[in-house]
């Protein structure tokens, strides 16, 4: 006697709502081609292609600006089933170029979820794909390395795809900072807080403002084009270089920004882009990775008390290591347990220190926090003797 199979209805409304979706294509620029199912808003879109290892937080990777330009390929293989959240995004919008997944979900639970994940991909005008073997799709990129991609579900001649994809620009090279920097200062947290911190913003993360808020900090967030010199009328006790997108050796402006922040003599903490950004002010070059490091879980040595730290990481570049070695004024204070890379610096002498990864979290786990209490012990210390002049921090602006 043959068996009789009931399926819950949300099954087959699932089904039925995937199958209808528009066709649409995704093409590498070695030539790959995947084919699956209109995800977001319905268009071409173009990025560098990338992976993310994390669980969860979508929402939270999707409005990091630090993924402007990238196109993001989901390692786990649901995604919107526990829609959005009012109030968990990490910037004023979602910034991915483009998104890739296995399994898309039009149902959605969540307590306190404030809608759907495909009303906020549509919102932010974001295109993607679904569908996809992901985890073939994500081994071919460790194989191969991030390299650009499209994806559309408006065009779906390959030829025609193929030419929109040779006239896009390569990561390297690019300056993104400027796209998700703010335009003008603002402040956040009481302006009588006993420690003040200058920002300035190269794609700051709001769980990064958060971290400093927790903490009694009056932050002002500067643009990326602002001089020392206007951030010293603030009269700040350190200053926090952010997170970012983009290749750090393609900012000349911000690296003397950089260096002259780092001559005031006052406490510096840089997070990712900010970390790449201070190394370069101190004459060590970055360099792209193969396929870059980003997820939730990554493994940290740190080599002062020798402690591991599961991290949230994404970054595509690194600063060099041998050039970090040599340098008799930088010490190397973390590296990457699975690659030996450098994760961490701290400047010899001063109250200058960097991460290469995500304390904040946002997502992820919270064992690097501890370096914001770091950076506010440093503040509670002795301010410089001698502040330095106008003259002496005299820097270019961007325009």
């Amino acid at each position: 006697m043959g068996r009789l199979f009931f399926f819950h209805p949300i099954y087959f409304c699932a089904r039925m709502l995937v199958s209808h979706r528009p066709e649409a294509l995704l093409l590498l620029a070695d030539g790959t081609v995947f084919k699956g199912r209109a995800i977001g808003a319905i268009g071409t879109t173009v990025g560098e292609i990338c992976f993310n290892t994390g669980m969860t937080g979508y929402q939270e990777i999707f409005s990091d600006p630090s993924y402007t330009g990238q196109i993001m390929v989901m390692a786990t293989p649901h995604i919107g089933n526990y829609g959005v959240k009012e109030g968990e995004e990490e910037s004023r919008a979602f910034t991915i170029a483009g998104l890739v997944v296995k399994k898309y979900s039009e149902v959605w639970s969540r307590p306190g979820g404030t809608g759907p994940l495909d009303d906020a991909l549509k919102a932010a005008g974001v295109t993607g794909i679904s569908d996809i073997d992901t985890r073939k799709l994500v081994r071919h990129i460790r194989d191969h390395g991030a390299q650009n991609a499209i994806i559309s579900s408006s065009v779906l001649d390959l030829d025609r795809l193929r030419s929109l994809l040779d006239g896009a620009p390569d990561m390297a090279g690019r300056e993104l900072s400027s796209s998700v920097s703010t335009r003008t200062a603002y402040s956040i947290g009481p302006a009588d807080a006993p420690h003040r911190v200058a920002l300035v913003d190269f794609g700051v993360k709001r769980n990064i403002e958060r971290c400093l808020l927790e903490r009694d900090c009056h932050v002002r967030v500067f643009p990326m084009t602002t001089t020392v010199e206007e951030m010293l009328e603030f009269r700040p006790n350190g200053f926090l270089l952010s997170n970012g997108p983009g290749d750090p050796g393609a900012m000349p402006a911000s690296v003397a920004l950089v260096k002259a922040v780092v001559d005031t003599g006052l406490p510096v903490f840089g997070i990712c882009l900010g970390h790449q950004l201070l190394a370069e002010s101190q004459g060590i070059g970055t360099e792209k990775m193969h396929h870059g490091h980003r997820g939730i879980n990554h493994p940290i040595k740190n080599l002062v008390n020798g402690r591991d730290e599961v991290t949230s990481q994404n970054h595509g570049f690194v600063a060099n290591r041998e050039q970090t070695e040599r340098n008799a004024d930088v010490g190397i204070t973390h590296v990457h347990l699975n690659d030996n890379s450098i994760a961490g610096i701290r400047l010899k002498g001063k109250p200058v220190f960097s991460v290469q990864y995500h304390p904040e979290a946002g997502p992820g786990p919270y064992d690097s926090r501890y370096l914001f209490d770091q950076f506010i012990q440093l503040m509670e210390g002795p301010r410089p003797s001698a502040p330095a002049t106008s003259a002496q921090t005299k820097t270019t602006t961007r325009a």
